[in-house]
């Protein structure tokens, strides 16, 4: 059985970072089945790299809206990620970064009890003293 896994990206930073990761994973589609959720969290600058490195996104949340607080944009995702999980019901949900997109899909992943694999770029990070 392959290992089911939906990547989720909402910012250009993530879909940067996440390409050649989704890229990889398709490689092998006898091992593994790798869906892509964007929340579209910065919908034009996220489409530039989608489209750079020909990424299809299997779900597209499109959940901005104009005027949206950063209360809003995190219940609309929880709320909608909940419904991908549950129809994709993957092994693992993979992230990477600190936006609200990640913050929300790893709640939402850990509400629905599927693994999270987060990575975090701590390469500007200077701990104060």
């Amino acid at each position: 059985m392959a290992l089911k896994l939906l990547s989720v990206v909402g910012t250009r930073p993530e879909a940067i970072k996440m390409a050649m990761v989704i890229r990889e994973l398709a490689e092998y589609p006898q091992q593994i089945r790798s869906s892509v959720c964007v929340t579209a969290q910065h919908r034009q600058m996220l489409d530039q790299v989608l489209d750079l490195f020909a990424i299809r996104p299997d779900y597209d949340l499109d959940m901005m809206e104009e005027h949206q607080t950063l209360t809003q944009v995190t219940v609309s995702l929880l709320s909608r990620l909940q419904d991908v999980l549950v129809r994709e019901w993957p092994d693992w949900m993979l992230v990477q970064g600190d936006t609200t997109t990640v913050l929300a899909g790893s709640l939402a992943a850990f509400y629905q009890r599927v693994p999270v694999g987060h990575k975090v770029d701590h390469s500007g990070y200077r701990p104060s003293a």
